[in-house]
């Protein structure tokens, strides 16, 4: 009997989940099913899929929008990172245990560190927006040994508030919030990642042309829109040597999970070969 996983979303037709993780079985050989779940509009929606998933037997669950907080927060075990986050996107079921995590931020360290061969360690990084990609973010990068990390935000209390929240967590790693205007105060970043969602309506966020150093690598987490605004931006400001948008973490965040559940970490060239959008 194959094992039985899942991603889980409202909608959830374009998620590439399913064949991210169709991809993952096959290189390694495991013995299991994955398919999407609608959890619907509707309040309690979530949580009905979800136990009905867990009584045919599902074994685990990736989660994306809308139900990332409620997976945390009916979760009986949750990491760090997904506490730090205050939003689980995986889950994996043990009798009446329900362990979450939340794979994003390593997802995203790995992208950068690995497929694009950009070392965090000594780096100084600057994440634009104060939402919960931000969030997810923060802890992995000060765990690579980031030497500064910022926050900067449309609404510069919210980076503010963040910053002193996940400071005492990051072992020292200098934190800060603030404006897009606060910018102006700080040297130029060598990594520059941007977590709004300002790309998916065509716009870049109001992060000033000073704020990428020399030879930056500009993160855009939207994925498959080609060259973003903002990826534009960070070329014209800097001359970017390196842009990237968000596929890799997409991708690399899939196969902790899958890590996760299955015990084999899979070979990820093959997904990001398919998924991948030139960046024009």
């Amino acid at each position: 009997m194959l094992d039985r996983y899942a991603v889980i979303g409202h909608p959830i037709a374009h998620s590439k989940s399913p064949l991210i993780h169709g991809l993952f079985a096959q290189v390694t050989g495991q013995a299991m099913t994955y398919e999407a779940i609608d959890g619907g509009a509707d309040e309690g929606g979530f949580a009905r899929a979800l136990a009905a998933f867990r009584a045919a037997g599902g074994k685990g669950m990736n989660v994306t929008l809308p139900f990332k907080l409620q997976a945390l927060v009916g979760a009986t075990q949750a990491s760090d990172d997904a506490r730090l986050a205050g939003a689980a996107n995986a889950l994996r079921f043990d009798g009446d245990r329900i362990e979450a995590r939340n794979f994003d931020g390593i997802g995203l360290v790995r992208d950068i560190e690995v497929n694009l061969g950009v070392p965090l360690a000594g780096k100084r990084v600057l994440l634009l927006g104060a939402g919960g990609a931000t969030r997810g973010a923060v802890l992995p990068i000060a765990r690579a040994g980031a030497a500064r990390i910022v926050i900067a935000n449309r609404t510069a209390a919210k980076a503010q508030e963040l910053a002193r929240e996940l400071s005492p967590h990051l072992g020292g790693v200098p934190l800060a919030g603030g404006g897009f205007d606060a910018l102006a105060g700080e040297s130029p970043f060598d990594v520059v990642i941007n977590a709004t969602s300002a790309s998916l309506g065509g716009e870049a966020p109001a992060v000033p042309p000073a704020a990428f150093a020399p030879g930056v690598l500009a993160y855009d987490m939207v994925y498959g829109k080609g060259l973003t605004p903002f990826l534009k931006l960070a070329q014209q400001a800097a001359g970017a040597a390196r842009v990237a948008d968000g596929v890799g973490m997409l991708v690399e965040q899939a196969a902790e999970a899958f890590a996760w559940w299955r015990g084999v970490r899979p070979d990820t060239r093959e997904a990001l070969t398919r998924l991948t959008v030139p960046l024009v």
